[in-house]
């Protein structure tokens, strides 16, 4: 190791001492370990929560029944109730308006939180607010979406139930001395139990909290999600029982070439996502040009529901059915139209409008109806290729949420879930993969972040390894210690700098009289600022050296022991061999560990050449 002198012709000693400095003080770098006590509470929490969140799915279902029943039968039962089936003529177009503007008013005056479909409002509160959600919405935003949904409103009831379980989830952690990122765990924990309450996906609702909330994975995040997703499914056994959400009649795995065809009809699905998402935020955008109060925009959302829910009465309400229906592979070509257009148009009007409800269902049956559509039509120009509509409405229906959402594994383990035919993996993952492709290259934001993007929220669009954690403080640390001498003048160090042209940022100020030891470490502006007397000692420049860090240690442990001790420079030293000073790390030694990998991404290069060489 080269060790640079403080003044022309004074010794330093190769290695400084920092022997009588340990004997006082404990310079081991503070460490976090998982505090699994804590671990096992969070859990507690996260499976508590869940539980209520799988009562709360089986009370909205109730409600959507009930309202159901009473808006368009006049009966009240709180089994399930379709408006298929209604008698109302021309009446039909009266009941969703008066369903908006129910919900209109409960915006107004409740939480104007409650409009929207669920997931942009809790990744908003994710990243913003320190997941901190009004206690109101956990009540209002399942009342208003089963007003919404049961008069007629073209959404799925999976939306609020997120909703209401992140809402749920972050209401505990308020009410509990926690932390912020516990209060994160738990609402994600509870948004993600919803999901599965109410598809019983678990495996999905983990991956939505990875790719749509969480942004990371960690033990102390996944575990207490997981045992919360896990929970949720045992809640939808419970109330709704074993069978696959949406049945599939058993298909063979596809050929090689069927295989082919079902990705490109994977890629089609993907870029009518991208139309659909921008089709959605042109008419949010038309909504907020109107000359009249938010409020009641609602029941003018609610005009289009029930005009084309007269014409198609099969695109008002969960429409769970309808999916199942066009998994089935036996939906007429003028059924899949309506499904696929007439139920975009409905749905896109209405949550444009700001009105309650999930988008889940509805793009899984535009997709479906889609995929199975193209499907239909290949077989008339290639019969011999004999594609099969049920595969390619469950890639179609995949796609379209990987597409829109870009949660390409969720999009994936969800279809499997719900479906249960695990040999339908490949087409799914080149179908998903396809739109999620064509959805990053066309579309800079997704149905889920447009909204909270627009009002300056940005949301993580990867996830990389942290680069911190990555990089050890020896990575980046400089082969010279700068010295200068604890007995010289300032002026005598700022002239020292200046005549060797020294560019370091920070030297170590060591004690000649006593052995070299080294009294701490001081960075270059402070050597050089005014408020200090040129005539007075290095010595007083620095207080006595109450941390360092090893040399084998994280960067991650540097940076934290820097924040908490609130310095910029740390002296660092030796695992093996803690009595010396190895070097010195500044924040600019951490930030070239960002350049490193900057380059790893960025620069390209040639290490093993073909060409012949020359001699």
């Amino acid at each position: 190791m080269k060790i640079k002198a403080a003044l022309p012709n004074q010794g330093i000693p190769v290695s400084i001492s920092m022997e009588p400095l340990l004997e006082k003080e404990d310079l081991r770098p503070p460490t976090k370990p998982l505090n699994l006590r804590r671990l096992v509470f969070i859990c507690a929490l996260a499976i508590a929560n869940a539980i209520l969140v799988g009562v709360v799915a089986k009370i909205m279902v109730w409600l959507i029944g009930f309202v159901t029943g009473f808006a368009f039968y006049g009966t009240f039962t709180t089994g399930e109730v379709s408006p298929v089936g209604n008698h109302l003529g021309l009446w039909v177009i009266l009941v969703p308006i008066i369903g908006g503007i129910i919900v209109g008013i409960m915006a107004r005056y409740g939480s104007k939180a409650i409009r929207g479909h669920g997931i942009p409002e809790a990744m908003e509160q994710v990243l913003t607010n320190d997941s901190k959600i009004a206690p109101i919405v956990t009540f209002l935003k399942p009342l208003s979406a089963a007003i919404s949904i049961g008069t007629g409103g073209p959404f799925g009831a999976e939306g609020p139930i997120i909703a209401a379980g992140g809402a749920f989830g972050s209401l505990i952690g308020q009410l509990l001395n926690i932390t912020a990122y516990e209060r994160k765990i738990l609402l994600t924990a509870g948004a993600t139990a919803g999901m599965a309450a109410i598809f019983g996906s678990p495996v999905a609702g983990i991956m939505l909290a990875i790719e749509l909330l969480l942004f990371e994975f960690s033990p102390r995040s996944i575990i207490p999600v997981a045992l919360a997703c896990i929970t949720g499914a045992a809640m939808h056994i419970l109330f709704f029982g074993y069978h696959p959400m949406f049945a599939m009649p058993f298909i063979p795995a596809p050929s090689i070439l069927q295989l082919i065809i079902y990705v490109l009809i994977g890629a089609m699905v993907g870029l009518f996502s991208v139309g659909v998402t921008k089709v959605v935020y042109a008419v949010e955008d038309a909504f907020e040009k109107l000359p009249i109060h938010w409020m009641w925009w609602p029941a003018i959302g609610g005009i289009a529901v029930g005009v084309v829910g007269y014409f198609a009465p099969s695109t008002m309400g969960v429409g769970y059915s309808n999916v199942t229906a066009v998994l089935s592979g036996n939906l007429a070509i003028n059924t899949l139209l309506v499904l696929c257009i007439l139920k975009f148009v409905s749905w896109a009007i209405s949550l444009g409008s700001g009105t309650s409800g999930g988008t889940l269902a509805p793009l899984f049956t535009i997709g479906g109806a889609l995929g199975a559509l193209i499907s239909i039509g290949v077989n008339q120009l290639f019969p011999e290729l004999g594609l099969s509509a049920s595969i390619a409405g469950l890639i179609g229906m995949a796609a379209m949420f990987s597409g829109a959402s870009r949660a390409f594994l969720t999009a994936v383990i969800f279809s499997l879930e719900t479906t249960q035919q695990p040999h339908l993996l490949l087409p799914l993952l080149g179908g998903c993969a396809a739109a999620y492709f064509i959805s990053f290259a066309m579309m800079r934001g997704t149905i889920m972040t447009e909204k909270i993007a627009r009002r300056g929220v940005t949301t993580p669009d990867s996830y990389m390894p942290d680069i911190l954690n990555s990089f050890k403080v020896k990575d980046v640390l400089k082969e010279e210690v700068n010295t200068l001498s604890a007995s010289d003048t300032i002026l005598q160090s700022r002239r020292f700098i200046d005549e060797t042209q020294n560019k370091n940022t920070a030297f170590a100020i060591i004690d000649k009289l006593h052995g070299g030891e080294l009294l701490g470490v001081i960075g270059v502006q402070e050597i050089f600022s005014t408020k200090h007397n040129g005539e007075d000692k290095m010595s007083t420049l620095v207080s006595e050296l109450n941390i360092s860090v090893n040399y084998d240690d994280s960067l991650q442990q540097a940076i934290d022991m820097m924040i908490t001790h609130n310095v910029d420079i740390l002296p660092v030293v030796n695992r093996e061999d803690t009595h010396h000073i190895t070097g010195i790390l500044t924040y600019r030694e951490i930030l070239e560990a960002y350049e490193i990998k900057r380059k790893e991404v960025e620069n390209r290069d040639i290490t093993i050449s073909l060409r012949k060489k020359t001699s």
